[in-house]
């Protein structure tokens, strides 16, 4: 299905690494993907897998020793990786804003909540009078429904629960009307039930605002209640792009499989175990030729250690990383996956074994 406008914003071959006393370590290789006006997409995948620095590489929030090697990062049309310093911060917080793990670490012990939305405000139209920037910091908390709002503008963060905190934060996030929100596992340091209360709020916000959220997140509960559209990366590198229904319903990619399969449900055999995906991440000091999840995957053949593989697209917008894919796969179920070596000169070419 073709999309009917432009994406609000499009990453295009983008290389994100890190330089340290070891060397040069590449935390995305190559990402490409879009977020399109008006949706939530979620992006999935273990510590390590590239997601947080992938839209950290968006707003430049990158560490000191984080560098864009290469890539294109449009947001309305404007390429954000050539903008200078000062156009950057214009962006931050005003037409992009993001919402960070941990509020307590994101707001400072010793200013009242009031005055810190009121320095977002200030800081993109210092042209508000104080009066008219408390009103505003006033319908930002009505907004995110934090109880008695006038009494709590001259609270501290450490009086407020971690929910509580959380709504200070998107408060503070919504306070220029972004067009997108950059969502960076705003939820899993709170517990089920206010979990639940922030996930409602967004959604709720989201369909008020007409604003598109980008959730990063580990957990695909979260996703499922939601997002519309799901983005799985790993080893820096996106390995399925599909709607929420398909990727609940047919999973391509292998590493898909195995974080569904990892998901507690409550209907299941008490007697039935969770199966954990076994090995561990790859080592991106010493990135792998092929497929990165290749070692950890138990369908893998030749092919997949040697050749990455490409990106193959399907119908209904979906797209998968993986030689299983290739229209000239065997199927699945088929017992010479791991025995039957490839035929000289297919895994030099890229074919399926």
């Amino acid at each position: 299905m073709e999309r009917q406008t432009e994406p609000i914003l499009t990453i295009r071959g983008l290389h994100t690494s890190f330089l340290t006393g070891s060397g040069v370590i590449p935390a995305v290789r190559g990402v490409d993907l879009h977020v399109d006006r008006g949706e939530c997409l979620g992006i999935v995948g273990e510590s390590g897998s590239g997601k947080s620095v992938t839209f950290l590489s968006v707003l430049r929030l990158l560490a000191s020793t984080g560098r864009i090697m290469a890539g294109e990062i449009r947001f309305e049309s404007r390429d954000l990786t050539r903008m200078t310093p000062r156009q950057i911060r214009e962006v931050r917080g005003g037409s992009i804003a993001m919402i960070f793990q941990d509020p307590a670490s994101s707001l400072n012990p010793l200013l009242p909540v009031g005055d810190q939305v009121g320095e977002m405000l200030w800081a993109h139209d210092r042209s508000l009078s104080r009066r008219d920037r408390d009103n505003k910091v006033l319908e930002l908390l009505h907004m995110v429904r934090i109880p008695e709002a006038e009494k709590r503008l001259k609270s501290y963060p450490h009086e407020f629960s971690g929910g509580m905190r959380q709504r200070v934060m998107i408060a503070m996030a919504l306070a220029c009307r972004p067009s997108l929100l950059i969502a960076d596992e705003p939820t899993t340091a709170l517990d089920v039930s206010i979990q639940d209360q922030i996930l409602r709020l967004m959604r709720g916000l989201q369909a008020d605002l007409g604003m598109s959220i980008a959730f990063i997140t580990h957990d695909l509960g979260v996703v499922a209640e939601l997002c519309s559209r799901v983005i799985v990366m790993y080893g820096g590198l996106v390995m399925e792009d599909a709607p929420i229904d398909d990727l609940f319903d047919m999973p391509l990619h292998p590493y898909t499989k195995g974080l569904l399969a990892s998901i507690p449900n409550i209907r299941q055999d008490k007697a039935q175990r969770l199966r954990p995906i076994p090995g561990s991440p790859p080592d991106m000091s010493r990135p792998p030729e092929g497929c990165p999840f290749a070692p950890r995957c138990p369908h893998a053949r030749n092919v997949c250690v040697a050749e990455l593989p490409p990106v193959l697209a399907f119908s209904g917008g979906r797209s998968c990383r993986c030689w299983l894919s290739a229209p000239d796969a065997p199927a699945e179920n088929n017992p010479f996956y791991q025995k039957t070596a490839p035929a000289k000169g297919q895994a030099e070419r890229g074919e399926p074994a």
